[in-house]
Formats: structure tokens, C-alpha cells, sequence
């Protein structure tokens, strides 16, 4: 499984690449800041969440730190999707938070 560090995601975010984002952390962690027009899946719904998803894309997958997000994309790389963990997660997250 691939991983990038939630500094890495931002700089491609900045330079336009077009890239699927999910936050998987829970509506009111998400509420009180997340990455501007990033969706939330809260891994707590999985795996009814992944009906949303498509298998042709390729996600990048953020939490509060980056252990949800790492059971989220162990979960859903079993289940066929492609993934990239977002290491140190919201923590980590050095750009643009909508609350």
C-alpha cells in the first residue's frame, strides 16, 4: 500500500492535481476543521460507505492522525479500491482547514 505525508498532499493539492480525498474520522472532528472540499466517510459506517466510492479512481485517505486512516485503506484495499494513506493525518496538515 502507498502512502504520502499530509505535507506531500497538500503541495500536489496547491499545484492543481486532481487527486480523490476522503477523511474518514468522525462528524464532529470533521466539523470542527477539514481539508476544503474533501468529503467525510466516518470509518465508523464502513463498509457501507464504500457504495459511494468508485473502484476506478484512487484515494487519498485522511483521519486525525493517520492510524483510522490506515485500517480504512487496509479495509478498502481488500476490497479492490486503490489507496494512499495520508501519514500523520490531520496533525499533520500544514494548509487551507474549512471548520
Amino acid at each position: 500500500m502507498q502512502s504520502i505525508h499530509a505535507t506531500e498532499l497538500r503541495e500536489k493539492l496547491e499545484n492543481g492535481e486532481s487527486l480523490h480525498v476522503i477523511d474518514v474520522r468522525e462528524e464532529d472532528e470533521y466539523e470542527a476543521g477539514h481539508i476544503p472540499n474533501v468529503p467525510l466517510y466516518p470509518l465508523s459506517e464502513f463498509p457501507d460507505v464504500t457504495e459511494k466510492l468508485a473502484k476506478d479512481n484512487v484515494y487519498h485517505v485522511v483521519c486525525r492522525s493517520g492510524g483510522r486512516s490506515q485500517r480504512a485503506c487496509d479495509y478498502l484495499e481488500s476490497q479492490g479500491f486503490q489507496v494512499v494513506n495520508v501519514e500523520g493525518g490531520m496533525l499533520a496538515w500544514d494548509g487551507d482547514v474549512e471548520a
